[in-house]
């Protein structure tokens, strides 16, 4: 990380303020190569984190903007390192001149995510924390967002931390007896750290948990809208979105193909896939996106069931509802309240059943309210829900050290077999936090992350 990086962090389009961000030992040299303060002194005689007008000029002396400049010097940076802000007007073409300027002199396009790996390489924020700030930028719900702030400020890191200092306990403990027998250190029983293990299990159980929730509340609850053609699904669709997004037609089997888009309802974020009607049919285009409409319904965590109100219920909706019943979760909508056709049908399922109108908007908030009621978020403070593949593998290991921890103790296995599995859990928890992770699981994570940031 010796060469100094340059990006634009802020947006590509047209803006009030375009932000170029610099970082490496050569970047309160190269501001001060460009930028001429309005009063007093460089920017490398300025005190650190102190916004200072200026005039913005090219290598050539030419004029390119009136600006604000900001430093901040190693260690005490965002980055660990040297860096500096140029806040100018945000003409993109401007933002790409200045740039340009940089790497005349030197300086080169950072990559993706390298100011936030250069601040976790450099022990500024855990790798937790890391990951925080793009799920921060990407963050869709509200609650996503608080959840990220709070991991952002080290909530996950603060919880196992707890957690590793008990076991590096039992180890020194057990390491200080064996190798000083001669000094007056109380004997090491190994029966008098069960209920620390006990404490372990118990809280890396419960920050697992959070992850099936988490992971949900990030990308988004995959919902299918099924049914029979026509019977009401796109207009569900468009209804809940709040806008026309599939075609509506009288015509059975319009909708060949699956419809995704994203949808909040309340502190829930849906992905809403609008499925080809379900039947059997000769059509090749319609048969086909029929089985894509099964592949959907396998891997959703949500099914809205769609039966036509106004119609006599058929073998094919059936069929529907039985499939519905064997989902993770579903709701049956039963559609088109408003016609005068309109009546329950008389059958029986133990799913919630829901009467709405996509067109006059009837039942939609009660329907909204049961989506909302099976996908609770955990009881617990914000930034301590698990929301990605990476963190919960690292917790579900370390959990599996522990156990395996407690059962040698329950099995009369010597102390050195229950502190290598403890050993175990302090070497997962390392890879949570980043203590111990592997150069390729941090390309992969900052890989995701924007230029500049």
């Amino acid at each position: 990380m010796s060469d100094t990086i340059a990006a634009i962090a802020t947006g590509a389009s047209v803006s009030a303020i375009g932000i170029v961000r610099i970082s490496g030992e050569e970047a309160i040299r190269a501001v001060d190569a460009l930028f001429v303060p309005e009063r007093g002194e460089k920017m490398s005689f300025r005190e650190d984190r102190k916004l200072v007008f200026g005039r913005l000029f090219s290598r050539s002396g030419k004029l390119l903007d009136l600006c604000l400049c900001t430093v901040s010097r190693a260690p005490n940076s965002y980055t660990g390192e040297n860096t500096a802000e140029l806040q100018c007007h945000g003409s993109p073409m401007l933002l790409r001149t200045i740039l340009e300027e940089l790497f005349a002199l030197g300086i080169r396009q950072a990559r993706p995510g390298e100011f936030t790996k250069r601040a976790f390489l450099n022990g500024r924020m855990e790798l937790t924390s890391a990951e925080a700030v793009a799920d921060l930028i990407d963050a869709e719900t509200r609650e996503a967002a608080e959840n990220a702030a709070g991991q952002l400020s080290g909530a996950i890191g603060q919880k196992t931390k707890a957690i590793y200092s008990s076991l590096t306990d039992i180890c020194a403990h057990y390491h200080a007896v064996l190798d000083y027998p001669d000094e007056d250190i109380e004997p090491f029983l190994m029966e008098n750290y069960r209920s620390v293990l006990r404490d372990a299990e118990q809280k890396l159980s419960s920050l697992y948990k959070t992850y099936d929730r988490g992971k949900l509340m990030n990308a988004g609850i995959p919902t299918a809208i099924i049914g029979r053609p026509n019977a009401g699904k796109s207009s569900l669709l468009n209804a809940l979105l709040g806008y026309d997004r599939a075609i509506v037609t009288a015509i059975p089997g319009t909708t060949r193909d699956t419809i995704e888009e994203k949808v909040r309802i309340g502190n829930t974020l849906l992905r809403l896939i609008d499925t080809a009607g379900i039947r059997e049919t000769d059509n090749e285009a319609e048969k086909q996106g029929v089985e894509r409409s099964f592949r959907v319904i396998g891997n959703a965590a949500l099914l809205i069931a769609v039966i036509d109100g106004s119609e006599n219920f058929t073998e094919e909706d059936e069929r529907i509802i039985r499939y519905a019943e064997k989902a993770p979760r579903a709701i049956v909508a039963l559609s088109k309240q408003d016609l005068p056709s309109y009546r329950l049908p008389e059958w029986h399922t133990t799913l919630p059943l829901v009467e709405i109108s996509a067109k006059t908007g009837e039942g939609l908030e009660r329907l909204e309210d049961e989506i909302c009621r099976m996908f609770p978020l955990p009881a617990v403070p914000a930034g301590e829900i698990l929301t990605n593949a990476r963190q919960a593998e690292a917790v579900s290991l370390a959990l599996e050290y522990i156990r395996a921890a407690l059962q040698a103790m329950e099995n009369g296995e010597t102390p050195d077999i229950v502190l290598t599995e403890a050993e175990g859990a302090m070497q997962a928890i390392g890879e949570l936090t980043g203590q111990t992770v592997r150069e390729d699981v941090t390309e992969r994570i900052f890989a995701r992350f924007c230029v500049g940031k």
